[in-house]
């Protein structure tokens, strides 16, 4: 199984200096959770990396474009998906917008992710 983590933020440098800026002027009002949670303003943070690196998961980052360019599929950003090793057309929501946004911090999203894919 691999978790494909969608932002709700489109790709590109300008876009990513625009997030930045965002996330340090008006924090409160950055609209991806997801982002929110795992980064801080300029780097990831050291528990969602230490999480990553210590998984068996395979994981898979992407913007909302080119999560939709790849796989011709929307959702309410951000989601975290799992797909199935065996079908790679078999792509499940794992947690939605609504589950990730009730996160109070990193920890919980990791303890979410470990319990649902246990």
């Amino acid at each position: 199984m691999k978790l494909i983590f969608v932002y709700n933020a489109n790709s590109g440098k300008l876009n990513t200096l625009f997030d930045i800026a965002h996330k340090l002027i008006r924090p409160e009002t950055y609209q991806c959770d997801l982002c929110s949670l795992t980064h801080g303003a300029l780097s990831e943070k050291k528990a969602w990396k230490e999480f990553r690196e210590r998984t068996g998961l395979e994981m898979e980052f992407l913007h909302k474009d080119e999560f939709e360019q790849l796989h011709e599929k929307s959702f309410d950003y951000p989601v975290i998906l799992k797909q199935a090793d065996d079908q790679p057309n078999d792509i499940n929501l794992l947690l939605g917008a609504d589950e990730i946004s009730h996160l109070k911090n990193v920890d919980a999203l990791i303890a979410l992710i470990e319990q649902q894919v246990s």
